[in-house]
């Protein structure tokens, strides 16, 4: 079972602007891949391998107007004209889109590192040719700095798969997966159903509650804060608008603007990051439990989001995220994990008797049995529903 670990670099100004002409050799490599595969396309020639692209490419570092890419490791090339193939394969053989050339505004800046050079201690990891510095210290340009201490395993006996840094816009990373064996518990709980919904996000079949964090006041100011500080980069947008010979409007962006853009960023970060933590606070817990089973439902999320009163509060809601979490985290706790059907009727049935109701609105948040006249919360008498799924 390979585990992947995703830690925040703490890297000095030199150290982040080599990263950035790392990300930038990568994107340009992947479009060179890009281009010959297109070009090779129109004339009739047959797929380009990875290999053959790689050679053409040693060639052109042999000219005097690539010789800037020897600077950098030749394994950042490498990996990106493989992902260049890939995605060209996936096009041909109906698994994606066709592949678009990267762009240094919209692409996220990202480079591979080998998984033999690559090295990590307690608080650092070491680079391959992060700089070609001809300096006494070049060795030490290469350590970054972690911000979390002893998050990644390291020592000899450590295999690490496709290390990746990446960057999100306001701090670099470095994601790496390693092969690790997967826990099995001697002893196991009952087996749980899991009800997401709006007005609390998760409800358990075990009685356990978590409400919408979108109702806490904290994340309420947050998007207060996000919502004024936007206003006030519209206004500032439309003082700052210049009138062409054409008649055109052109919007110039100034130092304060990039301030305040700036600024919402670390908002939004901060808003999604309170969000991302909190499902796995809730992940976490419930895996913790030790559960012999869990069941969730299979939500049509597409066919939810058509519901204009409520499609912002259930694209708040990530169900995606949350069922991705359980997904791997059941995986590494060798705890079964069972999707019900889409058109299983738990929120219609009754737990008690199996009695199921022909119309049940969103309005009603009590279900009330005909036959055996249960009254409990919907949510609740879903998630005991799908538990009962399993069996």
């Amino acid at each position: 079972m390979i585990r992947t670990y995703k830690v925040m670099l703490l890297p000095n100004n030199k150290q982040k602007t080599k990263l950035f002409q790392c990300a930038g050799v990568a994107r340009w490599a992947y479009n060179f891949a890009l281009a010959q595969q297109q070009e090779n396309d129109k004339q009739g020639g047959q797929f380009l391998s990875d290999g053959e692209l790689r050679k053409r490419l040693t060639q052109l570092k042999q000219t005097k107007e690539y010789s800037w890419l020897n600077q950098f490791s030749n394994n950042i090339t490498k990996q990106a004209i493989k992902d260049a193939c890939q995605a060209y394969k996936n096009f041909f053989e109906g698994r994606a889109k066709f592949p678009k050339f990267k762009t240094k505004k919209r692409t996220r800046p990202s480079f591979y590192q080998d998984t033999a050079k690559i090295k990590v201690t307690d608080t650092h990891v070491k680079l391959e040719k992060l700089t070609p510095s001809k300096k006494k210290n070049k060795q030490t340009l290469n350590w970054i700095r972690l911000a979390e201490r002893g998050r990644i395993p390291y020592g000899k006996h450590v295999t690490y798969v496709n290390p990746r840094i990446v960057f999100d816009g306001m701090n670099w990373f470095l994601t790496v997966g390693v092969e690790e064996a997967g826990v099995k518990h001697e002893t196991y709980s009952e087996g749980i159903g899991i009800d997401l919904g709006v007005k609390s996000f998760v409800t358990v079949s075990n009685g356990m509650t978590f409400p919408n964090i979108h109702h806490m006041p904290q994340v309420k100011m947050l998007e207060k804060q996000i919502k004024r500080m936007q206003r006030k980069i519209s206004r500032k947008y439309e003082m700052n608008k210049i009138q062409t010979e054409g008649g055109e409007f052109r919007y110039r962006k100034t130092e304060n603007i990039k301030k305040l853009e700036f600024l919402v960023l670390k908002k939004r970060r901060r808003l999604k990051n309170t969000q991302l933590n909190y499902t796995h606070h809730i992940t976490t817990t419930l895996v913790k439990t030790k559960p012999a089973y869990v069941v969730m439902e299979d939500l049509n999320t597409n066919g939810m989001l058509k519901n204009r009163k409520l499609s912002k509060a259930i694209q708040q809601q990530t169900f995606h995220e949350f069922k991705r979490q359980m997904t791997y985290k059941c995986a590494w706790h060798s705890i079964e994990l069972i999707v019900a059907d889409r058109f299983y009727p738990s929120s219609k049935m009754c737990s008690r008797c199996g009695h199921v109701k022909e119309k049940f609105s969103l309005s009603e948040r009590t279900y009330r049995c005909e036959a055996c006249g249960i009254e409990m919360d919907r949510d609740l008498n879903a998630s005991i529903n799908l538990k009962n799924y399993a069996k």
